[in-house]
């Protein structure tokens, strides 16, 4: 018999990060029967958290709370607000960057951030008024109108409103050549180029639209939830299972079942699970593996000639003494980001000077660490693919510590540790079978934007969709949200299923 399109199904849903859990929760207030099928033993993805046995608890991957109203809409649309869930507090100052010849501190205060910028070049406070005012039109007409379409067809940016809007968004600038047209400082410039850092590639590549990404961190601020940014997984799991979501853990996909150009179910430790559609939140190239070659949208060939975002060396330190120097958010760059971008894009090799960043929760909230303590997360971008052996980890972090020790005046770090753990491309690979390792999806470019990014809906199999940092709108957490989103509202748009 056929069931009406609008009728409830069972869907299935592959992967518990942001996305996945997105997905499952509209999917489920939709009305559906919704499985959440996570290959490791707690959800969250990337934004996985973890505590050692002397007292550190650990956020694995995201650390930057940026463009809250996006994320809050997500609770709103279920008629919550993020603070019924988690104490969201404000950083001041936002974070600091470390040069090679200074230092600048990032208040949260917007006209103690123009009266900084005034400091190190002459009309640069108005220029960052202009600047922040195109940002914001961007941010507005970004976020709540470009980034919430699924992109099967660049049509569906034909409207008069985002027409209108084309030469406003400034989508065939560069975001370098755009950022220098009102700033020449290099420190300024440094700061307004460093958002775009977490969309994956150079600022020469990224598309000027995303000055947006400038708007959502320090016109909005920057964010801290307390007891880590895994209390957002949470949170967000709370309200799927709400909507009456279930969740499965150390489960993961073994094969994609299908028949007659449709997913009939999933293969989860030998045993099938039937479903009218899977919404994968899963790596989009290992999604496709589990499927027959016939049936996938996109070749080797196809992964091969992307642009992915970068891969990443983490190291969780806990050390037992008080860092004064640090801030909670604090950038090192003491040296070239054009040379280090070069060294993942182009040349493919470990860095010679490293930019890098460090993560201080501790300084904002005591349950991170214990009394005294410091809790680190230092993270070293670099390219996708490569070997990462322990002395090759050991080696970049002795460079971090080193530097952290110039810029702060601590004395022999290494021997302040008692707790480490390193994360890098073979455990990208491992736990979220990332193409390449890679820790952040595909970069941003032009080329790669909105309908030139991989497909939400498959072309092959008429109930398969996928959603996540891979496809639309793209990496970051508040376009994952947006994502799970997306795909979920496309269920109704899917052929009608045959049982």
């Amino acid at each position: 018999m056929k069931e009406n399109k609008m009728a409830k199904k069972r869907i299935s849903v592959i992967g518990a990060g942001f996305a996945g859990i997105s997905a499952a929760a509209y999917a489920a207030k939709a009305g559906h029967d919704v499985h959440v099928y996570e290959k490791n033993n707690i959800p969250g993805g990337r934004a996985r958290q973890f505590e050692t046995h002397n007292g550190y608890v650990f956020d694995m991957g995201p650390s930057w709370y940026w463009m809250p109203d996006i994320i809050n809409n997500f609770f709103r649309d279920f008629g919550y607000n993020a603070s019924d869930f988690y104490d969201l507090v404000p950083l001041d100052p936002q974070f600091q960057i470390i040069f090679s010849n200074g230092r600048m501190v990032i208040p949260s205060d917007y006209n103690e951030l123009k009266a900084l910028f005034a400091s190190l070049e002459p009309g640069a406070d108005r220029q960052l008024d202009a600047f922040m005012k195109s940002a914001r039109y961007k941010y507005e007409t970004g976020m709540h109108e470009f980034v919430q379409k699924p992109c099967h067809s660049w049509w569906e940016f034909a409207s008069p409103k985002v027409a209108a809007s084309a030469f406003r968004l400034n989508l065939l600038s560069n975001y370098r050549s755009y950022v220098k047209g009102y700033f020449s400082h290099p420190w300024l410039v440094s700061l307004m180029e460093f958002p775009v850092i977490f969309l994956g590639a150079s600022p020469k590549q990224i598309p000027a639209l995303y000055s947006l990404m400038t708007y959502g961190g320090y016109a909005l601020g920057t964010w801290y939830p307390m007891g880590g940014f895994y209390q957002l997984v949470l949170a967000m799991k709370r309200v799927a299972e709400e909507q009456g979501a279930c969740f499965h853990f150390n489960s993961p996909v073994e094969r994609i079942n299908t028949n007659n150009k449709m997913v009939t179910g999933l293969q989860i430790a030998g045993q099938d699970h039937p479903c009218d559609a899977v919404i994968a939140a899963s790596d989009y190239n290992h999604t496709e593996t589990l499927l027959p070659a016939a049936l996938r949208n996109y070749n080797t060939e196809y992964w091969e000639s992307r642009t992915f975002a970068p891969s990443c060396l983490i190291y969780y330190l806990g050390v037992n003494t008080s860092i004064p120097g640090l801030r909670h958010h604090t950038l090192f760059f003491e040296h070239d980001l054009d040379t280090h971008v070069d060294e993942i894009y182009q040349s493919r090799q470990w860095p010679g000077d490293p930019l890098f960043y460090v993560c201080c929760p501790s300084k904002t909230d005591p349950s991170v660490a214990p009394a005294g303590h410091e809790n680190l997360f230092l993270l070293m971008p670099l390219a996708t693919g490569l070997e990462d052996s322990e002395p090759t980890r050991e080696h970049y972090l002795d460079i971090m510590l080193r530097r952290i020790e110039k810029a702060t005046g601590c004395k022999d770090l290494a021997s302040s540790i008692d707790y480490k753990k390193s994360y890098c491309v073979r455990d990208f690979k491992h736990d979220y079978n990332a193409y390449g390792g890679n820790a952040y999806g595909l970069a941003n470019t032009l080329k790669q934007t909105a309908v030139g990014k991989p497909a939400i809906r498959s072309r092959k199999l008429g109930n398969l969709l996928f959603t996540g940092q891979l496809t639309v709108p793209g990496p970051g957490v508040p376009p994952s949200l947006i994502s799970g989103k997306i795909a979920a509202a496309e269920i109704k748009n899917l052929k009608k299923i045959q049982l």
